[in-house]
């Protein structure tokens, strides 16, 4: 739901969006009245209950606490105003009816003046409305709250698999029961058509194991690792039952990526199908950020079981290409209205000029996560100057290119990524999981202080294992907030490995609100809360005092949001951007060029984006060259018969004994 507001007098307006769990609030003034002004304030309640002053964790030098608490601290926002044009609840429950107040305050810390007020009541969208089921876990773990309330203690396999656990049920925020719920909802003489790439929940074995029980159809398709291999052992999912074959080995490709389930009435008409990005493992459903999607449409579900008959052969290369694009050809620019899916592998990786061209049409804003890093025909787009404002969220710290690109272009693009406040983390080359993945450590920032009330925080995972700890989702946004948004999420890293190699499922869909809605204020509500991490810890970094906690008890700190070179300005414009500018215009405007397959960068980029893409493109060809050459060394060492070996030894030797002769001669000339 979404909805515009102001004050009796107009000088403060609002625009309000709601999702399931996340109402965003985006703040509006002129130049002239933002004059005084320390904050906002924000007053809530639930249906007809009474309202109640909402909290926040920073407050003004003056009101600061002396001493260390032991506890966080929060401020009530009447006295201890917002500082910012963007604020959001994160507390919010799906389907509920709320009613704000919101409030623009003057004067000075300890004797506030509200002068501007709005009141408006807003209703969060249902997880599933029939069409579209959407859950978000948390996915920040590292963060005020959790540290708060359970003291950053590790969870136990045991507390993994307590349907009663406290801390399982913070995390997971609707997506571990979901799922649980969209196989236990099944019943007998339905199918299940399970497609896993990590499968090693136990509660989820068991949900399918009770489900085959009760005479349901279930039939699972997993990938071959030793991880996997052990979570089945020791749930004793069998691998048939009463001949019929349960468990399918998924052994090629080398990342096959797909987490769906296809529900089958009757085990004959596909009828849904659960996807997303979250992998069936304890961490991906309470740790990094995931969705789960649940699609229940006739169509879509056949074409994905399609998909699952012919994983199920474990086929070669060279059908799995040609089975993922016939059920699944490259849409056009300006796709139909409803649900599209893309499946990988696919004969080239042509997909992501479409995203990054569709990302370059946006006419108010794009918003990105990544995992990794960002392909350069992504980035090219998302880093070329106006109109829209665009957003990248990574996992890690943004790569040479991504920074180099923000600062080219401060005022459109923003990018945010995973961190725990006063640590970094490296890779560890020594340390692997038991499939192979590195291992990351934190180490804490030296001299890194921040305001007493604020606890420790860190992650809840046992001895920083683990590959993905942050940013697990993989979704665009294309002018979420218009009448015709584009959303592609689902679980390819936009990566030209994911699109040419791995097994993927992407969906597209386009106009609709609802869906647009629930990312748009997700994806803010963890861009928002690593942001302020990443920018205490950069100062940090280089040797600067961060005031994390601190307001600035002058109007100084709306200067920002009102610097036409400044991107937080540009931020506030587009929450107040006319609803009908979309990127369809843009789009309809170039050449369907990526209809078809064959070589990549058909769409020559603009004078924005060119910079860019020949900086990735040089650094991609140096980096293949000597991936080559390095090959080839190897290949030629391996290959090399007995008879060349020894002798390359002995011209190894002759040289060796040479070089130490000529060091002599040089020491006796010197002496």
């Amino acid at each position: 739901m979404r909805l515009k507001a102001a004050s009796k007098s107009g000088k403060l307006q609002v625009s309000a969006i709601a999702g399931t769990r996340a109402i965003l609030i985006a703040l509006n003034m002129s130049d002239t009245d933002r004059k005084g002004l320390l904050g906002f304030a924000f007053k809530r309640s639930i249906g007809n209950g009474p309202g109640q002053w909402l909290k926040g964790t920073k407050t003004f030098p003056s009101l600061a606490p002396k001493q260390p608490t032991g506890h966080a601290i929060h401020f009530p926002t009447n006295e201890s105003p917002v500082q910012s044009f963007l604020w959001s609840d994160y507390e919010a429950q799906p389907a509920t009816k709320y009613s704000f107040e919101v409030a623009a305050m003057y004067g000075k810390p300890g004797a506030l003046d509200p002068r501007e007020t709005v009141t408006f009541d807003v209703q969060t969208e249902p997880a599933d409305d029939g069409q579209h089921g959407i859950w978000f876990n948390r996915g920040a773990i590292a963060s005020q709250a959790f540290a708060d309330q359970f003291g950053n203690r590790s969870l136990t396999d045991a507390d993994y698999n307590d349907p009663a656990n406290k801390e399982v049920a913070w995390l997971s925020r609707g997506l571990l029961e979901a799922c649980l719920e969209y196989i236990r909802s099944t019943p007998a003489g339905d199918g299940l058509r399970v497609c896993a790439y990590e499968f090693t929940y136990q509660r989820v074995h068991e949900e399918l194991i009770e489900a085959i029980k009760r005479g349901v159809d279930v039939q699972i398709i997993y990938h071959a690792t030793s991880a996997n291999k052990k979570a089945i052992r020791t749930s004793g999912l069998a691998a048939k039952r009463g001949g019929k074959q349960i468990l399918f080995e998924r052994t090629r490709p080398k990342t096959p990526h797909n987490k769906f389930i296809v529900r089958l009435e009757k085990n004959k008409t596909p009828v849904a199908v659960w996807t997303g990005s979250t992998n069936f493992t304890p961490s991906g459903f309470l740790g990094q950020t995931n969705v789960g999607h649940l699609v229940t449409d006739k169509t879509i579900a056949a074409t994905y079981l399609k998909l699952w008959d012919e994983l199920s052969t474990n086929p070669e290369s060279k059908e799995q290409h040609a089975n993922a694009f016939t059920l699944s050809p490259n849409p056009k620019n300006v796709i139909d209205k409803g649900t599209t899916p893309v499946f990988s592998p696919r004969p080239s990786d042509r997909m992501l000029n479409w995203y990054g061209a569709r990302a370059g049409d946006a006419a108010t804003s794009a918003m990105f996560t990544g995992a990794f890093t960002v392909d350069p025909d992504i980035l090219g787009p998302m880093a070329k100057h106006g109109p829209a404002m665009r957003f990248i969220l990574l996992e890690r710290p943004p790569t040479h290119e991504i920074t180099q690109a923000q600062a080219n272009n401060p005022t459109d693009l923003m990018f945010s990524y995973g961190a725990i406040l006063g640590k970094t983390q490296f890779q560890q080359a020594e340390g692997h999981d038991e499939d192979g993945k590195k291992t990351k450590k934190w180490v804490p920032i030296p001299h890194f202080k921040i305001e007493e009330w604020y606890l420790e925080e860190e992650l809840e995972r046992k001895n920083g294992q683990g590959f993905i700890f942050f940013i697990h989702t993989k979704f665009l946004l294309v002018d979420p907030l218009s009448n015709d948004p584009l959303v592609a999420t689902g679980s390819a890293n936009f990566s030209g490995e994911s699109l040419k190699s791995n097994d993927e499922n992407m969906l597209l869909i386009r106009g609709n609100t609802r869906v647009a809605d629930i990312y748009l204020t997700e994806f803010d509500r963890i861009f928002r809360h690593f942001y302020s991490r990443d920018a205490a810890n950069n100062i940090a970094k280089h040797g600067g005092q961060t005031k994390f906690g601190l307001l600035d008890d002058t109007d100084r700190w709306t200067n920002d949001y009102f610097d036409s070179a400044n991107a937080k300005n540009h931020r506030r414009e587009i929450f107040f951007a006319d609803p009908k500018m979309t990127w369809q215009a843009d789009a309809a405007k170039d050449p369907d060029v990526f209809v078809g397959e064959g070589v990549r960068g058909s769409k020559k980029p603009t004078d924005d984006e060119a910079p860019v893409a020949r900086a990735a493109a040089r650094k991609k060809t140096a980096v293949k060259k000597r991936s080559k050459k390095k090959a080839k060394k190897k290949k030629a060492k391996k290959t090399a018969s007995p008879k060349k070996k020894a002798k390359a030894k002995k011209k190894g030797a002759t040289k060796k004994k040479a070089k130490a002769k000529a060091k002599k001669r040089a020491a006796r000339g010197k002496s």
